[in-house]
Protein backbone atom coordinates (compact mmCIF):
# COMPACT_ATOMS: atom_id res chain seq x y z
CA UNK A 1 0.00 0.00 0.00
CA UNK A 2 1.14 3.54 -0.76
CA UNK A 3 2.86 5.12 2.31
CA UNK A 4 0.69 8.24 2.07
CA UNK A 5 -2.44 6.09 2.14
CA UNK A 6 -1.17 4.30 5.24
CA UNK A 7 -0.54 7.65 6.96
CA UNK A 8 -3.98 8.92 5.93
CA UNK A 9 -5.71 5.82 7.24
CA UNK A 10 -3.78 6.08 10.49
CA UNK A 11 -4.98 9.65 10.85
CA UNK A 12 -8.56 8.40 10.61
CA UNK A 13 -7.88 6.80 13.97
CA UNK A 14 -6.64 10.14 15.27
CA UNK A 15 -9.81 11.85 14.10
CA UNK A 16 -11.93 9.12 15.66
CA UNK A 17 -10.27 9.56 19.05
CA UNK A 18 -11.01 13.27 19.32
CA UNK A 19 -14.44 13.05 17.68
CA UNK A 20 -15.81 10.24 19.80
CA UNK A 21 -14.43 11.73 23.00
CA UNK A 22 -15.99 15.09 22.10
CA UNK A 23 -19.36 13.48 21.38
CA UNK A 24 -19.27 11.98 24.87
CA UNK A 25 -18.33 15.34 26.35
CA UNK A 26 -21.26 16.97 24.56
CA UNK A 27 -23.66 14.33 25.84
CA UNK A 28 -22.26 14.54 29.37
CA UNK A 29 -22.25 18.31 29.64
CA UNK A 30 -25.72 18.41 28.16
CA UNK A 31 -27.09 15.94 30.70
CA UNK A 32 -25.46 17.74 33.62
CA UNK A 33 -26.54 21.17 32.37
CA UNK A 34 -30.17 20.13 32.04
CA UNK A 35 -30.13 18.88 35.63
CA UNK A 36 -28.31 21.96 36.94
CA UNK A 37 -30.85 24.25 35.32
CA UNK A 38 -33.67 22.23 36.87
CA UNK A 39 -31.96 22.33 40.28
CA UNK A 40 -31.49 26.08 40.06
CA UNK A 41 -35.15 26.46 39.11
CA UNK A 42 -36.18 24.51 42.22
CA UNK A 43 -33.99 26.75 44.37
CA UNK A 44 -35.44 29.92 42.87
CA UNK A 45 -38.99 28.62 43.29
CA UNK A 46 -38.30 27.99 47.00
CA UNK A 47 -36.51 31.34 47.44
CA UNK A 48 -33.28 29.49 48.28
CA UNK A 49 -29.79 30.45 47.17
CA UNK A 50 -28.98 28.67 43.91
CA UNK A 51 -25.54 27.05 44.28
CA UNK A 52 -23.12 28.26 41.61
CA UNK A 53 -21.00 25.17 42.35
CA UNK A 54 -23.25 23.14 40.06
CA UNK A 55 -21.22 24.54 37.18
CA UNK A 56 -18.38 22.23 38.27
CA UNK A 57 -20.62 19.22 37.64
CA UNK A 58 -21.63 20.59 34.24
CA UNK A 59 -18.04 21.18 33.14
CA UNK A 60 -16.53 17.94 34.44
CA UNK A 61 -17.13 15.91 31.23
CA UNK A 62 -15.21 18.43 29.11
CA UNK A 63 -11.82 17.04 30.11
CA UNK A 64 -12.40 13.90 28.05
CA UNK A 65 -12.24 16.04 24.92
CA UNK A 66 -8.76 17.16 26.02
CA UNK A 67 -7.77 13.53 26.58
CA UNK A 68 -9.09 12.71 23.10
CA UNK A 69 -6.96 15.52 21.70
CA UNK A 70 -3.87 14.08 23.40
CA UNK A 71 -4.62 10.61 22.04
CA UNK A 72 -5.23 12.18 18.62
CA UNK A 73 -1.77 13.72 18.70
CA UNK A 74 -0.15 10.45 19.75
CA UNK A 75 -1.92 8.54 17.00
CA UNK A 76 -1.03 11.15 14.36
CA UNK A 77 2.62 10.98 15.41
CA UNK A 78 2.57 7.20 15.28
CA UNK A 79 0.98 7.35 11.81
CA UNK A 80 3.74 9.65 10.57
CA UNK A 81 6.32 7.28 12.05
CA UNK A 82 4.99 4.33 10.09
CA UNK A 83 2.88 2.51 12.69
CA UNK A 84 0.38 -0.01 11.34
CA UNK A 85 -2.74 1.87 10.33
CA UNK A 86 -5.00 -0.98 11.50
CA UNK A 87 -3.80 -0.54 15.07
CA UNK A 88 -4.15 3.23 14.91
CA UNK A 89 -7.71 3.11 13.60
CA UNK A 90 -8.62 0.56 16.26
CA UNK A 91 -6.95 2.57 19.01
CA UNK A 92 -8.71 5.74 17.90
CA UNK A 93 -12.15 4.21 17.65
CA UNK A 94 -12.02 2.09 20.79
CA UNK A 95 -10.21 4.73 22.83
CA UNK A 96 -12.58 7.45 21.64
CA UNK A 97 -15.60 5.35 22.55
CA UNK A 98 -14.17 4.57 26.00
CA UNK A 99 -13.38 8.23 26.72
CA UNK A 100 -16.72 9.34 25.29
CA UNK A 101 -18.62 6.87 27.46
CA UNK A 102 -16.87 8.10 30.59
CA UNK A 103 -17.78 11.68 29.70
CA UNK A 104 -21.40 10.78 29.11
CA UNK A 105 -21.69 8.81 32.34
CA UNK A 106 -19.80 11.49 34.25
CA UNK A 107 -22.39 13.98 33.05
CA UNK A 108 -25.21 11.72 34.17
CA UNK A 109 -23.58 11.39 37.59
CA UNK A 110 -23.11 15.17 37.64
CA UNK A 111 -26.82 15.50 36.97
CA UNK A 112 -27.59 13.48 40.09
CA UNK A 113 -25.03 15.46 42.05
CA UNK A 114 -26.62 18.73 40.93
CA UNK A 115 -30.01 17.66 42.15
CA UNK A 116 -28.65 16.38 45.46
CA UNK A 117 -26.53 19.46 46.19
CA UNK A 118 -29.31 21.90 45.35
CA UNK A 119 -31.75 20.00 47.56
CA UNK A 120 -29.50 19.46 50.59
CA UNK A 121 -26.75 22.07 50.24
CA UNK A 122 -24.31 19.39 51.37
CA UNK A 123 -21.94 16.80 49.92
CA UNK A 124 -20.12 18.76 47.22
CA UNK A 125 -16.77 17.09 47.97
CA UNK A 126 -18.28 13.62 47.98
CA UNK A 127 -20.05 14.22 44.69
CA UNK A 128 -16.90 15.59 43.12
CA UNK A 129 -14.94 12.53 44.26
CA UNK A 130 -17.47 10.25 42.60
CA UNK A 131 -17.05 12.19 39.34
CA UNK A 132 -13.28 11.88 39.77
CA UNK A 133 -13.49 8.10 39.90
CA UNK A 134 -15.31 8.10 36.57
CA UNK A 135 -12.69 10.53 35.22
CA UNK A 136 -9.95 8.10 36.19
CA UNK A 137 -11.17 5.58 33.62
CA UNK A 138 -10.66 8.15 30.85
CA UNK A 139 -7.18 8.95 32.17
CA UNK A 140 -6.29 5.26 32.11
CA UNK A 141 -7.50 4.98 28.52
CA UNK A 142 -5.46 8.00 27.47
CA UNK A 143 -2.26 6.72 29.11
CA UNK A 144 -2.58 3.09 28.09
CA UNK A 145 -3.44 3.84 24.46
CA UNK A 146 -0.42 6.10 24.32
CA UNK A 147 1.72 3.24 25.59
CA UNK A 148 0.14 0.71 23.23
CA UNK A 149 0.83 2.68 20.06
CA UNK A 150 4.28 3.96 21.06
Amino acid sequence: MDPQAVISLGKVGAAAAISLAAIGSALGTGAAAIAAIGAWKKCYAQNKMAPFMLVAFVGAPLSQTIYGMIVMGNIATAANNGAMWHALVGAGILGGIAMGMTAWLQGRAGAGASDALAETGQGFGNYLMALGVIETVALFVMVFIGRAIA
